[in-house]
């Protein structure tokens, strides 16, 4: 039986360097939750033997890890240039075109055919992550907008664009991504991320669309526009859960203000028991190198710090060289902060109480609570939703989390959230008993052992389907 006693989970993307099986069984053993699947470079072919190795990994070994499709979203590049790479300096005027055609010093193509519309003078143009910047001069509104050059250098072809001044009249789903839904739908997949999120309708015409398949995926919005930053109350409220990707929003936004929105957004989802992950350059000197740097242990360091449920490797995994040791680094440094740290537990999170689920939110609050007080080895819930294991997590207890459900999609989904372990559980029986049969198993599994204090929560009568309105302390025998 494979354990894994850290807090804060990991995400990991998969990609060439991990996609056979004995890799992704090291990463899992190393302490991996959830693997990434990013349909940004999508071979469906290759993403079904992936996506059946997990699943053979978590049957073998026993393990609970998730699987999170990552749509590519509208994402804006330039089309192929000349010589694969031309060089602009500050003061070039340049054409920027929606009809295709190789790119010179005059003229280049965008895959934005919206763009001479949507752009106004003076916005933003940034290319390759920000290393080039324009300016709009003018638009004709149909084919042409003529910008000048306020940073210069090398651009190669089919670098990708960030407009952080242009409200973009894209659709949040392009036909690529409903492609792409339908495989993950098809497939099962624990969570879905939705890239350049706006606004909370985005989130919403997701769900309609996983609704209309009689399918229940949760969602994650990926927040990696200023938009998404204005609109980030709602769309907390909407979501399942929410990624800072930094990469595209560290474009888009002023990379002073970036340690601020992290934490604000880290807090935010705390107080709506919204799941929340860290995401980009994590730890991406290890593409290369056996051992990250100074700075990024004091990012990992810091995003646990923060409270956040899972920090996610991008190309440290999928196309690094060193998959399984980068893995093995960050759970040294969460593991670390987590036994160092007491300041990451015990969270307040104030339930309001003209709030629909006030009395079971005050419950899951005062159960984190007594597990302190007592000194609890863990708190156990029972769930059929997942909502006790989302509520009381993000109270952030010192004690394990060990929850227990009838439902198969839930083990694997709940793996994203802080600190909460899963286990299968289908029995029909009396409060007592059911506290007693959960207590052997954890016993048996050596997580409890005699004399340990639990904290209990559930729902009575043990068959309803309400949310946890019972709490109960025990002894391990």
């Amino acid at each position: 039986m494979y354990s894994n006693d850290k807090k804060t989970k990991i995400v990991a993307t998969v990609g060439p360097a991990c996609s056979e099986k004995d890799v992704l069984l090291r990463m899992v053993k190393a302490g991996v939750n959830v693997f990434r699947l990013n349909f940004s470079h999508a071979n469906y072919d290759d993403l079904r033997k992936v996506i059946a190795s997990i699943r053979a990994i978590n049957q073998e070994i026993g393990t609970n890890v998730a699987i999170l499709g990552d749509l590519q979203g509208p994402k804006i590049r330039i089309g192929e240039v000349q010589n694969n790479g031309i060089t602009l300096k500050t003061g070039d005027r340049i054409k920027l075109v929606t009809e295709k055609c190789i790119g010179t010093k005059e003229k280049i193509y965008l895959n934005y055919l919206e763009f001479p519309i949507d752009v106004e003078e003076g916005d933003q143009v940034l290319l390759d992550d920000g290393k080039i910047k324009f300016e709009v001069v003018s638009t004709n509104r149909l084919d042409e907008v003529e910008v000048v050059v306020i940073h210069g250098g090398l651009l190669s072809s089919k670098k990708g664009v960030n407009l952080p001044n242009t409200k973009v009249s894209l659709p949040s789903l392009t036909d690529k991504d409903k492609e792409d839904l339908d495989f993950i739908l098809e497939h099962d997949l624990d969570w879905v991320a939705l890239s350049f999120v706006r606004e909370a309708a985005d989130i919403y015409d997701l769900r309609e669309r996983i609704r209309a398949r009689g399918k229940n995926i949760h969602i994650i919005a990926k927040i990696e526009k200023p938009q998404a930053v204005a609109n980030i109350d709602a769309i907390v409220a909407e979501t399942d859960g929410v990624m800072v990707a930094r990469g595209d929003l560290g474009v888009e936004y002023p990379i002073e203000k970036l340690p601020l929105i992290q934490k604000l957004i880290v807090q935010k989802c705390l107080r709506a028991s919204k799941p929340v992950i860290i995401a980009t350059q994590m730890m991406e000197s290890m593409i290369t190198s056996f051992m990250p740097t100074r700075a990024e242990a004091n990012d990992v360091a810091n995003a646990v710090f923060d409270g956040a449920d899972a920090l996610m490797l991008s190309g440290e995994t999928s196309v690094g060289q060193h998959p399984v040791q980068v893995i093995e680094y960050m759970v040294r440094i969460i593991k670390n902060v987590e036994e160092e740290a007491e300041l990451i537990y015990h969270r307040d999170n104030e339930t309001p109480a003209e709030s629909d689920t006030f009395l079971s939110d005050s419950l899951c609050y005062i159960a984190s609570r007594a597990a302190k007080y007592v000194n609890a080895r863990a708190i156990i819930g029972m769930t059929k939703s997942g909502y006790t294991a989302y509520q009381v997590a993000s109270y952030r207890p010192k004690s394990d989390i060990f929850v227990f459900t009838p439902d198969p999609a839930l083990l694997t989904r709940i793996s994203l959230i802080w600190g909460v372990r899963a286990f299968y559980y289908d029995k029909l029986t009396t409060t007592d008993e059911t506290i007693s049969d959960v207590l052997g198993m954890l016993k048996d599994k050596k997580l409890v052992a005699k004399g340990d204090v639990i904290v209990n929560t559930g729902a009575m009568p043990i068959k309803s389907k309400h949310r946890a309105n019972f709490m109960k302390f025990s002894v391990v025998e």
